[in-house]
């Protein structure tokens, strides 16, 4: 494995530290007179909103298109490609994505799709060995729900059996055309990327409020993500719908098993390793909304610990100069304006209330959510869209899904404080597919 494959140590004491930075930061201003308790947040929003507007204002309108593969005339040319899902517990929906597979158009002999059965204790596993016997090249890699590592356990565990030059992960839940491939991989060779991650669309968005908010939430991501790339900055994997280079993946080490988000980790991997990562808004991979508050909960909860995980495992690397200074600058807006603001604006409110004065951070909030509102209009007015609809950036949905994006200031500061306090556990709370 590469020396990128930090084990995590120490991050307890990094998490404390970084809550004793908020606390101070969030509560300090309260001990100074009124009239200069504002400067701190105001400096702050003229810096970081300035960059974060720029940022949702270069993301292009005109979305790169895709070159589409002749599969007939150009077969030669076409490089292989291994398609890995990890499925666990996934009986819902896992049928539904192997015939899929199967439909995609792309020549037989330079395909592989390869199922992992991640220690499933439903019919997952019946399910699989009946998809094998109707579809013979299917390899199914069975799996011991005990080996842990997670999802990055059961990705490197397949991998070892399969070689070929990009390696393409899906989730169990996912939806796509028929003709990904021949889009994708020219897309990925013409931008000489090592990694591209495909815009998520939500395919139950028209279920409830919340899925219809999500849906809106992805396409807001893939504004800003496409926005970070344009500024020089840095693009981070989402897991389903990402292709990656087997070369380049080999060389960041694999996926890590320490972690409980397997794609933000190897974005960072990839980014110490000087590989680019492209974004790509025309070909977007359908997904489930998780339909409830609970589930939106517990999957915001993982997501919030592995990407605190990520920084704090490789903040030496991304200091040093294997970093360009964009990316730096990148990098360090945004884990300002998604993970260290949440917990001081929490910690602020608690303060003003305590000494009865008025929030400190408030121009900051207002600032970051100003910022979601331009990327979510961006994102959900562009009419071009190959996937499920995305809902129209009216003003009551604008409203709602800017509430919505709140969740965060209650969850960042939950799961900091967790992961100060208590002894380290990892555990990879998957998300429940309906498959409706």
């Amino acid at each position: 494995m590469s020396a990128l494959c930090i084990n995590g140590e120490n991050r307890r004491v990094k998490s404390f530290l970084f809550l004793i930075g908020c606390v101070l930061a969030g509560s300090l201003p309260h001990c100074i007179e009124s009239t200069k308790s504002l400067f701190p947040a105001i400096t702050l929003a003229i810096f970081l909103g300035f960059y974060a507007i720029k940022v949702v204002f270069s993301s292009s309108e005109k979305f790169p298109d895709c070159i589409v593969f002749n599969e007939q005339e150009n077969q030669k040319e076409l490089p292989s490609v291994d398609i890995l899902v990890s499925a666990r517990d996934e009986e819902a929906v896992v049928g539904r994505l192997v015939q899929r597979l199967f439909e995609i158009r792309y020549p037989q002999t330079k395909i592989k799709i390869c199922v992992i059965n991640d220690g499933s204790q439903d019919s997952t596993p019946l399910i699989l060995k009946e998809l094998n016997q109707q579809f013979s090249d299917l390899k199914v890699v069975n799996r011991s729900r005990e080996m842990g590592g997670g999802k990055s356990g059961a990705l490197n565990h397949a991998l070892k059996e399969l070689n070929g030059k990009w390696v393409f992960v899906l989730d169990a839940d996912a939806g796509f055309s028929e003709d990904i491939l021949l889009r994708l991989i020219p897309f990925a060779n013409e931008g000489n990327w090592s990694a591209v991650q495909l815009r998520k669309a939500v395919v139950n968005s028209q279920k409830n409020l919340l899925t219809r908010c999500q849906a809106m939430e992805m396409a807001m991501d893939t504004v800003i993500q496409q926005g970070r790339q344009a500024m020089g900055g840095v693009v981070e994997l989402r897991g389903n719908g990402a292709l990656l280079n087997r070369k380049s993946l080999d060389q960041c080490g694999g996926f890590n098993e320490d972690t409980v988000t397997d794609d933000l980790d190897l974005s960072f991997r990839l980014l110490i390793s000087g590989f680019f990562v492209g974004i790509l808004w025309d070909l977007p991979v359908e997904e489930e909304g998780v339909e409830t508050l609970n589930a939106l909960i517990r999957q915001r909860k993982r997501w919030a610990e592995g990407g605190l995980q990520r920084f704090f495992d490789y903040w030496p690397l991304l200091i040093s100069n294997r970093i360009k200074i964009s990316q730096k600058l990148d990098l360090a807006v945004f884990f300002l304006l998604q993970y260290a603001l949440p917990v001081i604006s929490f910690v602020d409110l608690l303060a003003s209330i305590l000494t009865k004065t008025i929030p400190a951070y408030f121009p900051l909030s207002i600032i970051a959510f100003s910022v979601s509102g331009l990327a979510y209009f961006r994102g959900c007015r562009l009419r071009v869209n190959d996937g499920p609809p995305i809902p129209n950036p009216n003003l009551i949905n604008l409203f709602l899904a800017i509430i919505y994006l709140s969740h965060w200031f209650f969850i960042i500061p939950l799961v900091t404080l967790r992961m100060a306090f208590r002894a380290k556990t990892l555990v990879w709370a998957k998300t429940i597919h309906k498959g409706n």
